[in-house]
């Protein structure tokens, strides 16, 4: 039962503190009431696990942990017992979040614990998945082996993410300042020869006109137009934190043109190469499952693989479940279905992750292939209209002059 620390008033003047089991707030005011005290202040006492995952110091990138999970096999592999093992790595470590886990690490185990149990104190550094395939090691003897298959595991997701935001960095710079450099001319360039049209007093050609008018725009309600986007960001950001708001978001990523597959791709692959590691280290498929659905990020998917749980235990065959959902692509529930029936199950879904992982590295170079002389395009025409407008009552002033 939960405990909370309180703080009351038993009568005039003496202020008591203590602690009191309740299940809420609500009733453990109800109790102390009932003891006679005023409660000035109650708060929920954190447990133990709780109390170490607060005070953990600094911030703990993932890449630390993979480098951390090869460093710990490499010595265990070579004979270096687990206790000098990380007594080693907490020496060398540098991050001061990675060294207080891996110094309770040390006096835990000491004291008796699994190395996965006392993992499981971090949920935040260490995955359920993580956990459990550590606690699967422990129980068979093969520590090492399984850290080196969490690592490359890591290692090749990681790589996934960094060759895709490396691919998008050069055209999100090319927007960001062809943008920056549209508002410089509209906002500061085109105020100060808009000065002349107007002392010219003539008709302006339409490009001209429309150019002028966003330029007012932009220069007299730039404050209204930030508070209005981030009046509608925070709306939408509010929405998309509910169940249904979030659900809605991941079907329309789903429905995307071309990008859409490529995303249902991304988080299939995943998923596979998760559901690959799990199994071939011992763990049944329904619980490898349960564990490798926080993985995927699309709501819709993780509703699909939760209902496929219930079936399963039903006695139904996965490749069977995945057909009857036609967000599943076929090749993929065909070719788990022919692993359920060779007994290679690991392999069929280790296919399925190194299928998509491969279709969506080549969508990958041509889409950011295409994307920058499209962007080039876009932004030039955009620009090139900003400067035959500003030009055109020019042209027009010559011609009127011979």
């Amino acid at each position: 039962m939960p405990v909370y620390l309180y703080r009351a008033k038993k009568g005039p003047q003496e202020v008591v503190e203590g602690k009191i089991e309740a299940l809420t707030e609500k009733e453990a005011v109800e109790k102390l009431t009932q003891l006679g005290y005023l409660p000035i202040k109650i708060q929920p006492l954190l447990s133990k696990e709780k109390q170490l995952q607060k005070s953990i110091p600094g911030k703990i990138n993932p890449h630390q942990i993979t480098v951390f999970s090869r460093q710990l096999a490499t010595l265990l592999k070579s004979g270096v017992p687990i206790l000098t093992a990380i007594n080693i790595l907490q020496q060398q470590s540098q991050n001061s979040g990675l060294s207080y886990i891996l110094f309770d690490l040390y006096n835990s185990i000491k004291e008796g614990q699994n190395f996965s149990t006392v993992l499981a104190k971090y949920p935040k550094v260490f995955s359920s998945l993580y956990t459990a395939l550590i606690k699967t090691a422990e129980d068979s003897g093969a520590l090492a082996e399984v850290l080196f298959k969490v690592s490359d595991y890591r290692a090749r997701q990681e790589e996934f993410l960094s060759k895709f935001r490396m691919a998008l960095v050069y055209p999100i710079l090319m927007v960001l300042v062809g943008i920056g450099t549209i508002i410089f001319m509209l906002t500061f360039v085109l105020p100060k020869i808009s000065r002349i049209f107007l002392d010219l007093g003539q008709n302006l050609p339409l490009p001209t006109q429309i150019i002028l008018g966003l330029s007012n725009f932009l220069k007299e309600k730039w404050l209204w137009l930030v508070i209005s986007i981030l009046i509608v960001l925070i709306l939408f950001h509010r929405y998309f934190k509910t169940e249904k708001g979030r659900t809605n978001l991941d079907s329309f990523k789903l429905k995307l043109p071309l990008l859409g597959n490529f995303i249902l791709k991304a988080e299939l692959a995943r998923f596979s190469r998760t559901l690959e590691l799990l199994i071939k280290n011992g763990i049944s498929i329904l619980k490898a499952i349960e564990l490798a659905i926080p993985v995927l990020n699309n709501q819709i998917l993780k509703n699909c693989f939760k209902t496929s749980i219930k079936e399963l235990q039903q006695g139904s065959s996965l490749g069977k479940v995945l057909k009857e959902y036609k967000i599943i692509p076929i090749f993929m529930s065909n070719l788990i279905s022919v692993g359920e029936e060779s007994g290679r199950l690991s392999e069929a879904f280790a296919e399925v992750a190194s299928s998509y992982e491969q279709d969506n590295e080549d969508t990958a170079k041509v889409f950011t292939t295409l994307l920058e002389p499209a962007l080039i395009l876009i932004i030039g025409g955009v620009i090139g209209f900003i400067v035959i407008g500003m030009l055109l009552p020019i042209f027009e002033i010559n011609l009127a002059i011979r």
